[in-house]
């Protein structure tokens, strides 16, 4: 008896053609998580560029999107002044927040299945993640 074309006939029967609804859990953010958001004397200096970062890693995408969140972050950080801690931002979630590691900040963080990787959205994902708004969450 071979086990082979069992298992994948069981496989086709209960998976092939089933389509599972993706679950995306609201949107939260905490700031810049287990780095500043500011100075002593600016405690919230750069937060709201952790926020519009932190969205980008709640939906998730492909790594040259992560790349990109990564980059906006730290350049938004030099823009107010303060370089070194702008490379060390980015260094700190180009190391901390890859997808594969079950943090409650990784790339895709706002969505049930894990690990997810890097993929691009698809459109059913896409039409859940329009529905928020990060900016909300700023006040503006």
């Amino acid at each position: 008896m071979a086990i082979g074309p069992l298992l994948m006939l069981f496989v086709c029967v209960t998976g092939c053609g089933t389509k599972i609804t993706p679950q995306l859990h609201s949107f939260e953010s905490d700031g810049c998580s287990s780095f500043p958001d500011g100075t002593a004397s600016e405690p919230v200096l750069w937060r709201d560029d952790c926020v519009v970062h932190d969205y980008a890693y709640w939906k998730g995408g492909t790594w040259k999107e992560r790349r990109d969140a990564d980059r906006k972050l730290r350049d938004g950080i030099r823009r107010k002044g303060k370089p070194v801690i702008a490379q060390l931002a980015y260094v700190g979630v180009r190391v901390g927040g890859t997808p594969w590691l079950p943090t409650p900040w990784r790339w895709g963080f706002g969505w049930h299945e894990f690990p997810r990787g890097y993929r691009p959205v698809s459109l059913d994902e896409w039409l859940m993640i329009k529905k928020i708004n990060p900016l909300s969450i700023l006040g503006k």
